[in-house]
């Protein structure tokens, strides 16, 4: 009977823990839910506050809630730097084919899947900027992980080079589409959802460095152009008076709005501390100001801008809309006589009565239309008979175009696709992995001399003749010296003794009995005991290069100080601010602050080596 009391307390205690686990995880589901609903109205403070309730309360929810934090610290202290530029368009377009009413070149936009883009299933990149001409080329694709990163592919005589990543700055873990080059092609604009920013994609800028020859540090374009929520595409005219970028803010799922607003090259930045006036501002509402708006350059317009040019647009318009209205009624007359040989006598008689009136009328509208194709062909003779050259492909398309937005005095025109892409791309060239594998079939080193600094090996056996395929038992990558008469072979570079050692076995267990470890030191061949010495005094420093190309951020501060308590300096190099931590004598210390670093994905990191 005891045991019996104890085992159903047992239960019934077990059962308080469960209830009172799924009790806290509902409080802390329910907190991280009202933290990213705050975040997505704009509320940064509430929202931080929130999150860090979430993270005091329960341990098992603290990824989730650190990451929302992260956001909301960002958005918080980017109201401290908001630009206010004076809105002149705003329209909302179907998300599958929004990107063909930006002001740009027609027939640029590349349909995805294609040969750069050969997967193309984002939701939100469905094309690849490509106009005719351009030498040069980014665009957004996924890599082996699924994962969108910004290539650069370039013409160098007749052949595309093998398409490359940007550089680590603007490769982060998440995706980042639309590149876009400015119109002097010193800044490159693209969307990020995986580098410091407020959660979805956030807008950014990269500026071309002359002295480094590469893209300075992306920086977070801030309000209102990043936001909550999905912002991208970003492009200033080429007339210099507009910038334009899409955005998801207050759309339904299937739609963007695409946002025109003045250009501003110097920027006034102004701290915001109140909600409301920020949600106001991130609203991004049309100024309503006509002297502002010039349609020259929202509408792409190369040809003759004459009335007589004018009317023969409108003419040909005119035509394919009785065109279409003639077929669409024939259509419905086809769909009405089909279904009166079917039908029943009552509604025969109902079905005769509709289907007379309809021929009646069928005669009126070719006539119209009879009568609209004869103007147009008039229109045309006219043209002859002045001598106007024009071409009708052009005016062809113009009329095709479709218009948005003329009633409010900025008129979004809606470009075409161009055809797939089709580049003679130079095929890349493979570089010989250096990491030790054992593989189905072995493979020698392309290149027998060693790195500089200090590296450890295998040796795994010397003979009087030249080693085979088969000799190496899957090996990789196995280095042959000669010494005399002898061949002497070596698998794998390792940097510590600990990788080496580590090693050792899986060598030794392939047949290789007298496999040992070697060292080297410069090329130089020295013992492993004073390799181990040189070790140990070998320093490293983690390299962190800011987000904003100036200052740490203070989730990357509190990071590093809960990670490190090593020095941290800042320092310039290559014409750029950089931040060092270390030095570390230990380099799985440094790794421990290098991965930390590297989970936040708000700033790129690099580990540095010194003897």
């Amino acid at each position: 009977m005891k045991k019996k009391a104890f085992y159903i307390l047992s239960i019934l205690f077990a059962a308080s823990f469960s209830i009172l686990d799924a009790s806290a995880q509902t409080s802390t589901d329910r907190l991280l839910a009202r933290a990213d609903s705050a975040r997505l109205q704009y509320d940064y403070p509430s929202a931080a506050r929130l999150c860090q309730e979430a993270v005091d309360q329960d341990s098992t929810a603290r990824a989730k809630a650190e990451d929302l934090l992260i956001m909301s610290q960002n958005g918080l202290r980017m109201m401290d730097f908001c630009s206010q530029p004076t809105v002149v368009a705003k329209q909302t377009f179907p998300l599958k084919d929004f990107f063909l009413f930006y002001p740009l070149k027609n027939n640029s936009w590349r349909k995805t899947p294609n040969q750069l883009d050969s997967l193309g299933k984002d939701d939100l990149a469905g094309a690849v900027y490509i106009p005719e001409g351009a030498k040069d080329i980014y665009y957004s694709a996924e890599d082996e992980d699924g994962i969108r990163n910004i290539y650069r592919t370039y013409l160098a005589d007749s052949l595309w080079s093998a398409p490359m990543l940007i550089n680590e700055q603007m490769t982060s873990s998440s995706d980042e589409i639309y590149p876009m080059l400015s119109p002097d092609g010193k800044s490159l604009y693209f969307a990020s959802k995986g580098l410091y920013g407020m959660g979805g994609y956030d807008l950014y800028v990269s500026t071309w460095n002359p002295e480094t020859k590469d893209w300075d540090v992306p920086v977070n374009m801030g309000f209102p152009y990043s936001s909550p929520y999905d912002d991208f595409l970003f492009i200033n005219s080429e007339d210099g008076r507009y910038s334009i970028f899409a955005s998801n803010r207050g759309c339904s799922k299937d739609s963007v709005c695409i946002y025109v607003l003045e250009y501003d090259g110097m920027p006034v930045r102004k701290a915001f501390s109140d909600v409301a006036e920020l949600r106001q501002l991130a609203a991004l509402v049309p100024a309503n100001d006509p002297t502002r708006i010039d349609n020259g350059s929202a509408v792409e317009d190369q040809d003759p801008k004459s009335e007589e040019t004018r009317l023969y647009i409108d003419k040909i318009k005119e035509v394919r809309s009785l065109r279409d209205s003639v077929s669409r009624f024939t259509s419905s007359l086809d769909n009405l006589r089909n279904e009166y040989s079917s039908a029943s006598d009552e509604r025969k008689a109902e079905l005769s009565a509709t289907i007379q009136e309809k021929e009646l009328l069928l005669p009126e509208l070719n006539k119209t239309l009879q009568a609209s194709v004869k103007e147009l062909q008039a229109i045309e003779m006219d043209f002859l008979s002045k001598g106007i050259v024009i071409d009708a492909s052009k005016l062809q398309a113009k009329a095709d175009k479709e218009v948005v937005g003329a009633a409010s005095g900025y008129t979004f025109s809606r470009n075409s696709y161009g055809p797939a892409p089709k580049l003679a791309i130079r095929k890349p060239v493979r570089k010989f992995d250096y990491s030790f594998m054992i593989l189905p079939e072995g493979r020698f080193a392309e290149n027998n001399s060693l790195p500089e600094g200090l590296v450890y090996q295998i040796r795994i056996f010397t003979q009087s003749r030249k080693a085979t395929i088969q000799d190496i038992k899957g090996l990789s990558p196995v280095f042959e010296r000669q010494s005399g008469n002898k061949f002497i072979y070596s698998v794998g570079v390792f940097r510590s003794y600990k990788d080496v050692l580590a090693n050792l076995n899986k060598v030794k267990k392939l047949g290789f009995r007298t496999a040992e470890i070697t060292a080297w030191n410069d090329g130089q061949g020295v013992s492993v005991a004073n390799a181990r010495k040189l070790e140990e005094l070998r320093l490293y420093t983690v390299v962190i290069y800011p987000e904003n190309g100036q200052s740490l951020g203070e989730a990357v501060m509190t990071t590093i100080h809960e990670h490190s308590d090593k020095d941290l300096v800042k320092s310039v190099e290559n014409g750029s601010v950089v931040f060092k931590a270390g030095p570390f004598e230990n380099k799985e210390e440094a790794e421990v602050l290098l991965n930390a670093l590297k989970a936040l994905g708000s700033v790129s990191v690099s580990l540095a080596e010194s003897d």
